[in-house]
């Protein structure tokens, strides 16, 4: 079974732990003004169907709850509440942000957790609300509004590190490094699947802000759901900077890239220019001593006394010529 937790409680206390779903509805039954929770971890079909039967939870939710792979949401089907949430961890050792999935079923007065990632968070919150039964006793929506508050709170250390990353990538941005654009751009898909996390939360916030006066919310519940869409807000804005920041470093770093080529270019050309002077000037001696080499019978040097001399001082005038010309063209 993939139950990680199942418990029924009257007036915020633990009134028993029941081995089984089947003994789970049947305490549900036997005990008036219960409420179940029950935790579940990636349920296969037949066990969200066996808990979907009990509780009579919508398909659509149930095929979401099975599935996964669903954007953080708050549906209602009746009185029933389907609630999806996206815990993040940030992992040191990899410097990367990994992305959880918490369902959540809150009934009149029952509540079905799903995970489908390694997480304690649930199991702490419960540690919590049990500490405080008062506020346990506030029923379901007790346990949704803490699990809300919890996922947000745990959204701080990715904040973090996700700032440590960036002001990494700052500093190797002027150091040349050939691995941070790679970089850059994995922090960028990062940062979106957070954005995607945590933006769709001020539209749940909003949803279940509304409902405080139909559904009858306790007051000291609806101070604590402020509270967490204050702190949603605070990251929605940092993920947002960060964002932003990732863009113009991307930008930043193709215009560097673009510089540094450049800086080689002109240095090649540089090199180009010397290599091409010298072959210019070496070929002035070349020139002459070839016109001097064909052995033609009718050349009146070959005759004349100074023709030897004539022909060298002829090279070395060339060459020089050549050489006063490139070095005024600052090419040497």
């Amino acid at each position: 079974m993939t139950i990680i937790d199942n418990a029924v409680y009257v007036g915020g206390q633990r009134a028993a732990h029941p081995e089984s779903l089947e003994q789970t509805f049947e305490t549900l039954e036997a005990l008036g003004g219960s409420m179940a929770w029950i935790g579940l971890y990636r349920p296969t079909p037949d066990e969200m169907a066996q808990v979907a039967h009990e509780f009579r939870l919508h398909d659509l939710a149930v095929e979401d709850a099975v599935h996964a792979h669903q954007r953080p949401k708050a549906e209602r089907y009746g009185e029933i509440l389907f609630t999806v949430l996206r815990p993040a961890r940030y992992d040191d050792a990899t410097e990367t942000v990994e992305f959880g999935e918490l369902h959540i079923f809150t009934g009149p007065n029952f509540v079905v957790t799903v995970r489908h990632a390694e997480t304690a968070g649930v199991g702490e919150v419960r540690k919590r609300l049990e500490a405080e039964p008062d506020l346990l006793a506030c029923g379901p929506q007790a346990v949704l509004y803490a699990l809300l508050d919890r996922v947000v709170d745990d959204y701080s250390p990715v904040v973090g590190g996700l700032e440590n990353d960036i002001d990494e990538i700052e500093d190797e941005l002027f150091q040349g490094s050939s691995a941070v654009s790679r970089r850059i751009y994995e922090l960028t898909r990062e940062v979106i699947q957070f954005q995607r996390a945590i933006h769709p939360l001020r539209h749940l916030i909003e949803g279940l802000e509304r409902g405080f006066e139909k559904y009858h919310v306790d007051l000291e519940l609806q101070r604590n759901l402020r509270d967490v869409r204050d702190h949603v807000e605070q990251v929605i804005s940092r993920a947002d900077a960060f964002r932003d920041i990732l863009q113009n470093a991307l930008v930043l770093d193709g215009t560097l890239t673009a510089s540094r080529q450049n800086e080689t270019a002109l240095a090649q050309n540089e090199q180009v220019k010397r290599i091409s002077s010298w072959a210019a000037i070496f070929f002035a001696p070349a020139l002459v001593t070839g016109i001097y080499g064909m052995n033609f019978k009718n050349m009146p040097e070959l005759d004349w006394q100074y023709g030897y001399p004539y022909g060298l001082g002829l090279m070395v005038v060339a060459g020089f010529v050549l050489w006063l010309i490139f070095k005024w063209r600052k090419w040497l």
